[in-house]
């Protein structure tokens, strides 16, 4: 899948309130890229899934939406796995958790950091999107949360869910495959694009900096990265995105130090310089400024 394609979806993704025809689950494609012999990347329609399988089970990361599960199934049982035993949410985003009904009815067990299951259950309101989203159903929550980091024992592997705080939103993990040198990052990584942070639900881009920060230092020259959106990355790809988030930060506090609001700030400027390597996502450099300067602190 080609970068424009990419983010073309992203943007689809995100704009979109509702994901429910059939037609539009009939158009989409899940495309399965080995990142292992046991790990693989699923994109099709919102954010990048994660799969690992194995005699233990089936372990899925994050879930799309549901009129996809079906097909996300099949790429599952083509590579070996089945309906997976494990699933775990990296955040609350519809994108990510569309799927948790119609797995859980199924047998998975669902996992996340304790405020996505508060999110999923109590219904969402995504300002920057229009996007009103209502309670999940019992089925579809997380049964198991944790306020920290959680460890699962299987298919030969440690995999480590850690919380990063205030990243993307409030509720955020990424997945380490310790064995396998394998991170799942979340939509803490956007490959190649401004990111999305949901600042009225606890994201800020200082976080997304302390987060990104956080899986460097477990990364290696030779580790994989699955981005939340974008494809397949490593850690010198990640290290020019935190070097852009750092550089747009700075940039951010010091135009909010010396007072500008949020439409000054746009007509300063500020990211002129970065808007062609990284405006060709889902945002132009003057709306994600709009978007994250009053979480900049």
């Amino acid at each position: 899948m080609t970068k424009n394609l990419t983010t073309i979806l992203l943007a689809l993704t995100i704009t979109v309130v509702t994901f429910t025809t059939t037609v539009l689950a009939e158009e989409v494609q899940i495309v399965t890229t080995p990142v292992t012999e046991q790990i693989y990347l699923l994109a099709g329609k919102g954010g990048n899934i994660g799969l690992f399988v194995g005699p233990d089970g089936t372990f899925l990361i994050d879930d799309q939406y549901a009129p996809l599960t079906d097909k996300i199934i099949a790429a599952i049982k083509a590579v070996g796995g089945d309906i997976p035993k494990f699933l775990l949410n990296t955040h609350y985003h519809g994108d990510h958790t569309g799927g948790n009904e119609t797995l859980g009815q199924s047998g998975t067990l669902i996992f996340s950091h304790d405020n996505v299951r508060e999110r999923l259950s109590t219904g969402s309101f995504v300002e920057a999107f229009q996007i009103k989203r209502a309670a999940v159903a019992p089925e579809g929550l997380p049964v198991v949360t944790f306020s920290e980091d959680i460890s699962f024992h299987l298919n030969g592997d440690r995999v480590q869910a850690i919380h990063v705080p205030h990243a993307h939103t409030d509720g955020d993990s990424f997945i380490y495959f310790k064995g396998a040198n394998v991170i799942h990052a979340g939509d803490i990584f956007f490959n190649g694009f401004y990111p999305f942070i949901d600042v009225n639900h606890g994201g800020s881009l200082k976080g997304m900096i302390a987060a990104t920060n956080t899986i460097l230092a477990l990364a290696d020259d030779n580790t994989k990265i699955i981005a939340g959106h974008g494809p397949l990355g490593n850690k010198a790809q990640l290290t020019t995105y935190r070097q852009m988030l750092e550089t747009a930060y700075h940039r951010l506090k010091q135009l909010k130090a010396e007072g500008l609001t949020t439409t000054e700030a746009i007509a300063a400027k500020p990211l002129a310089d970065l808007e062609e390597q990284w405006g060709n996502g889902l945002f132009k450099s003057d709306r994600w400024i709009e978007l994250v300067y009053s979480g900049v602190y």
